[in-house]
């Protein structure tokens, strides 16, 4: 198991999210993104997750259920895990 895994899982049990699903869901969030673009996770700009998301959203057309759940799984591991500060995932979002 990479060190980047052991990391994160250890942070989803910290936070209180292993056992549900919810860490099984996060953790291939970020194995699909590595496997895109055939480097490490940790490795990969803003731009490129960013892009990376919206080529699922706009291209593959994923549901906005399955949307959320990888999105919300990449942000945990760019914020928790490798402690990132982009404005991608820290950015407030306008009240419509």
């Amino acid at each position: 198991m990479s060190e980047l895994r052991e990391r994160m899982i250890q942070d989803l049990k910290l936070a209180g999210l292993s056992g549900r699903g919810t860490d099984k869901v996060y953790l291939r969030a970020v194995r699909q993104l590595a496997a895109y673009y055939m480097l490490p996770p940790d490795r990969l700009t803003q731009r490129q997750v960013q892009d990376y998301l919206l080529y699922v959203r706009d291209e593959l057309g994923v549901a906005k259920g399955t949307f959320e759940t990888l999105f919300a799984g990449l942000k945990f591991f760019y914020l928790n895990t490798l402690g990132y500060e982009w404005a991608l995932f820290t950015r407030k979002k306008c009240a419509s």
